[in-house]
């Protein structure tokens, strides 16, 4: 039995992940391209980015959210200077509207993509307008892959609650790269159901008779598309739960163990806090003076100082004050999350303590290089969604005539500073302005953060001390000039 379905025996199922692959299968008799050892594992992936990990409640401890913190950051990391727009055309303007009210939301719902090993982008029109479907994993049960591992072919859940009844909604979608016999290159099922209870899908109802699904299709065909309407953003790299698998898993995948470890360790420190805490044990004779009365240092401070003894000794008074271990059980925590940082590609002190990181400084540069390669390769694989997205976007805008037909581009932007070695990159710039490749002004803006105005007048500073240097010495030159 491996880790994964070790967990999986404590977890009794999450939000989301609704109902069993074989229910679904039978449902619309399609088999689902997913090993239920994926399933399980994107189950315990959603347990431990809420705070449920089955460990939490057989250890007693608390969590230290290191999975949703290890997500998050890493959504920041992506996102944080990222720049994307589309132009080119009266079309491009309605998409570049649909896309930059998506991208307001982008961050929050890529750490969740993060933690759950991948995101899905579904558009959809509503009252003659295009909104994004922001679909995790656990929502979304892929059919088919083609050869190059893009999935082509899925199934969607949706639920509603109205009165005591729960309503299903299968959303089958399935791309044919070569177009059938009557050129259908696209076909999207919908199927519905209605039950008493989350446990079953129950009956197969109509369509019309949900309000909010009542002008859906139970059949559309689309010609002439190119790709799938929908987008899968992949966390990158390998999947080792599942190997055949092109589904991505989450950041944190490879430090699971160690997120436990480090939850249970955080739990003895904290222990070793309250089981050191300063008491007093004396004899309940000795708390009292006279007839009952309790005496006025007794009284005045708190019940959990004084631990009362029934000792039979009258003046029995003792200290206890042990020694608190916490700096080699903070060291070991440390190291735990040193762990967790090189196992998921974060840079040491991102999760741990800096003053901890005993590393040398070839070893905290390569640590800072794998931050660097780890969210380079988010941003690539973030783009190549973002622009599939797009292109269903603008499939959708011409099916329902929302927008002049027209050209479009997209443009990016990710501020390789975040992810490029900032010492290199200096290096390189200062070189390429002694080989005349680069303008002083521009390397200025680029190494102090500076307007191109500001830069101007630091450059006449520059100039201006280095006339005055030279003259002192009898020497006059201008080479520093612009």
């Amino acid at each position: 039995m491996n880790t994964f379905q070790k967990f999986y025996n404590y977890i009794k199922g999450v939000i989301g992940k609704m109902f069993s692959r074989n229910t679904i299968q039978s449902a619309l008799n399609i088999d689902i391209a997913i090993s239920s050892d994926m399933v399980n594992a994107m189950e315990l992936f959603e347990k431990i980015y809420t705070n449920e990990a089955p460990w939490l409640k057989e250890r007693q401890v608390e969590s230290l959210e290191l999975g949703a913190s290890i997500a998050n950051e890493f959504a920041r990391l992506t996102t944080l200077e990222m720049q994307s727009e589309v132009t080119g055309s009266a079309r491009a303007d309605y998409l570049n509207s649909v896309y930059k009210e998506m991208l307001k939301n982008l961050n929050e719902k890529l750490e969740v993509g993060n933690a759950m090993g991948g995101l899905i982008f579904k558009p959809y029109v509503k009252n003659q307008k295009i909104y994004i479907d922001f679909v995790k994993p656990s929502c979304f049960y892929p059919t088919e892959f083609n050869s190059s591992k893009e999935i082509i072919a899925g199934i969607f859940v949706s639920q509603l609650t109205k009165g005591k009844y729960i309503y299903t909604r299968l959303e089958y979608h399935k791309f044919y790269e070569i177009a059938r016999d009557d050129e259908v290159s696209y076909t999207i099922k919908n199927v519905v159901y209605r039950s008493d209870t989350t446990s079953v899908l129950g009956t197969q109802i109509k369509l019309e008779d949900v309000a909010e699904w009542k002008n859906l299709s139970p059949v559309t065909n689309i010609k002439y598309i190119t790709k799938p309407l929908f987008a899968y953003y992949k966390v990158p790299g390998a999947n080792n739960i599942d190997i055949e698998s092109p589904l991505g898993v989450s950041v944190y995948t490879k430090a699971i163990k160690l997120i436990k470890d480090a939850d249970i360790q955080y739990g003895r420190i904290d222990w070793e806090y309250e089981a050191s805490e300063k008491a007093i044990y004396v004899d309940e004779e000795a708390a009292r003076k006279g007839k009952g009365k309790i005496n006025f240092f007794v009284n005045r401070l708190k019940d959990r100082l004084y631990k009362k003894l029934d000792t039979g000794k009258s003046d029995f008074f003792e200290d206890y004050s042990p020694e608190i271990r916490d700096e080699a059980f903070w060291r070991g925590f440390n190291k735990i999350l040193q762990r967790i940082e090189f196992n998921v590609g974060l840079a040491y002190g991102t999760l741990s303590d800096p003053n901890y990181v005993d590393k040398t400084a070839t070893e905290i540069k390569a640590s800072k290089q794998r931050s660097y390669a780890t969210v380079s390769q988010m941003q690539k694989n973030l783009q190549t969604a973002l622009e599939h997205l797009i292109y269903a976007i603008n499939v959708l805008c011409s099916l329902y005539n929302l927008a002049p037909e027209g050209d479009y581009q997209v443009s990016f932007n990710w501020d390789d500073s975040l992810v490029v070695d900032a010492e290199k990159e200096q290096t390189l710039q200062m070189q390429e302005v002694g080989q005349g490749l680069r303008s002083k002004i521009k390397y200025i803006m680029y190494r102090y953060g500076l307007t191109e105005e500001q830069a101007k007048k630091e450059l006449e500073i520059i100039n201006q001390e280095r006339m005055k240097s030279q003259e002192a010495f009898g020497i006059i030159s201008k080479d520093f000039e612009e």
